[in-house]
């Protein structure tokens, strides 16, 4: 594929409190729009390194230093029509793949100013009422059972 399109797989990552408080980001081109972390997979890089990138470039934390888990959970969805010209021709849908981070406690988060606006911590009702992507809501909405695993 070429380089200068971004590839039709992304992660999804749910940053996270023990207390189930969840970090939300304002989208610096949609404001308004509020997600957890999110990007594409790079040629040559596995789902976690993905996973664990994204969070260092949208939150300028290490993921290393924290719980980051692979939920096994894969949404396919359409990517929206004012987005699908950062994809090659003719892509319309994209496959998400869903991870979690749980840090211990609400931490400061430095954002790329080029890509959000905003941070805010919320209880993970709230913030699966806030996000504008119902595969963002819906992973949310599973943490409280995915926390009573760990």
């Amino acid at each position: 594929m070429n380089a200068a399109y971004k590839r039709p797989v992304s992660v999804l990552v749910v940053v996270h409190t023990p207390a189930l408080d969840v970090l939300l980001l304002e989208r610096a081109d949609r404001p308004g729009f509020w997600q957890s972390v999110t990007g594409s997979q790079d040629e040559d890089e596995t789902l976690a390194e993905t996973a664990r990138r994204e969070i260092a470039e949208e939150t300028g934390l290490d993921a290393q230093a924290y719980e980051l888990a692979d939920w096994n959970i894969t949404n396919q969805y359409e990517i929206y029509a004012h987005w699908r010209r950062r994809y090659a021709p003719g892509v319309t849908h994209n496959t998400e793949h869903v991870f979690g981070l749980r840090v211990p406690r609400q931490v400061a988060i430095r954002l790329a100013p080029r890509e959000h606006l905003r941070y805010e911590w919320l209880p993970w009702r709230a913030a699966a009422d806030k996000v504008f992507s119902w595969s963002n809501a819906e992973a949310i909405r599973q943490l409280p059972q995915r926390a009573a695993r760990d």
